[in-house]
């Protein structure tokens, strides 16, 4: 009978599609602003801190976000993120000097902990326990959906219409996003369910939280700078690289969801592990736009499975009260690994080029697949959510 809970309610798609619209327009920005720096003469250690620095932001306030998800309530935090993700947006048109749009990117980073924190957490709320993995895995395709369409639109845009263009379709993303918001029924937050002084970090999402690290440094390097490897290819078209890799994470993450279900998390994990580390390998030899594609499409199914599966634990085993928290934690991974990625292919790229940087960043996918093994894999039995 618990398998037959719907998980298509009125909430889960209103947030889902919630999602979709705030990560457009973040996601339409992550290729096309090194491009736009490139053009203010910003060099590769500044490009890099472009993911950095917003990241930093999200690490600082994700804990708090949490905190405030579960004392003050979901609606609250969504759309003060959504708002200040609009305000930052806005920045990059008004002020085109490279120090300021860096300085802007740490706006950027706070309304993006507080609004991707919470649509997770709320996504969290409306999901079936028995069918969490499932769930997790339709509602991370709105995640890839963005990523597929996102990147290639915002390419697309940039060449057209400049910056104005972008930021403009950005905001209009994240506004049409705000006012759904405003409709999806929220779980109400109890006073009584957190009280006094409690941890801004849920324990039960630190082990997989540090497993995302290490993975996400991959990421990092690939959303920081594949768009200006390409051009250094001479491929033009790399907006289809974006299609493929999140083509790649739909038809992963569902899959993937329902085998956590029923056979537990190390059948995501470890075929995800490998399926990363295969296209980095491919990836630093890469000259053609085939084998570009080809990286997409291995790096979507592995990341798709890896993202999906690793939440999945973080939040599956954390009490009601402290599923914010859980998410926060989660995503301060996520985050720190996107970001300390992209500031350090900033410096190794520039020292030994994008392909021997490539190449070097397969290290943190053995880390991660190590530190997997000794903290989860071999302590859990093999748990499944239902």
């Amino acid at each position: 009978m618990k398998n037959s809970q719907p998980i298509w309610t009125k909430g889960f798609i209103l947030i889902t599609v919630v999602n979709l619209l705030i990560f457009c327009g973040f996601q339409m920005l992550l290729p096309t602003l090194p491009i736009y720096m490139k053009s203010l003469g910003g060099t590769n250690a500044a490009i890099g801190w472009i993911a950095g620095l917003s990241t930093i932001a999200s690490l600082i306030v994700r804990p708090f976000s949490g905190t405030a998800l579960d004392k003050l309530g979901r609606k609250g935090v969504l759309l003060s993120g959504i708002l200040i993700i609009m305000l930052a947006t806005l920045a990059y048109m008004c002020f085109p000097i490279v120090g300021v749009i860096l300085a802007v990117r740490l706006l950027h980073g706070v309304g993006w902990g507080m609004a991707s924190t919470a649509s997770n957490t709320v996504a969290t709320d409306v999901i079936p326990k028995a069918r969490f993995g499932e769930g997790m895995g339709f509602f991370s395709l709105s995640t890839s959906l963005a990523m597929a369409l996102a990147p290639g639109i915002g390419l697309f845009i940039l060449a057209r219409s400049h910056i104005q263009g972008l930021v403009l379709v950005s905001i209009g993303f994240a506004a049409i996003g705000l006012i759904i918001s405003f409709f999806i029924p929220y779980k109400k937050v109890k006073g009584k369910e957190v009280s006094g002084k409690v941890s801004p970090y849920e324990r039960t999402a630190v082990k997989p939280s540090i497993v995302m690290f290490f993975i996400c440094v991959t990421y990092g390097s690939i959303t920081g700078f594949i768009t200006l490897f390409a051009m250094e290819c001479g491929i033009e078209n790399i907006g289809i690289f974006f299609m493929v890799f999140a083509s790649a994470m739909v038809i992963s993450r569902p899959i993937f969801g329902k085998l956590v279900d029923k056979l537990g998390f190390n059948i995501a994990v470890y075929p995800g592990l490998i399926a990363l580390a295969v296209s980095m390998v491919i990836l630093q030899g890469s000259s053609s736009l085939l084998s570009f594609l080809i990286v997409a499409f291995l790096y979507g199914v592995g990341f798709g499975a890896l993202q999906s599966s690793l939440q999945t634990l973080s939040v599956i085993k954390a009490p009601k009260e402290r599923l914010g928290a859980a998410n926060a934690t989660f995503f301060t991974g996520f985050d720190g690994g996107i970001g300390f990625g992209s500031i350090l292919a900033g410096i190794v790229s520039a020292s030994m080029g994008y392909s021997r940087m490539y190449l070097v960043f397969t290290i943190f996918l053995i880390v991660s697949a190590v530190l997997y093994f000794f903290l989860i894999g071999k302590n859990t039995k093999n748990i499944k959510t239902a």
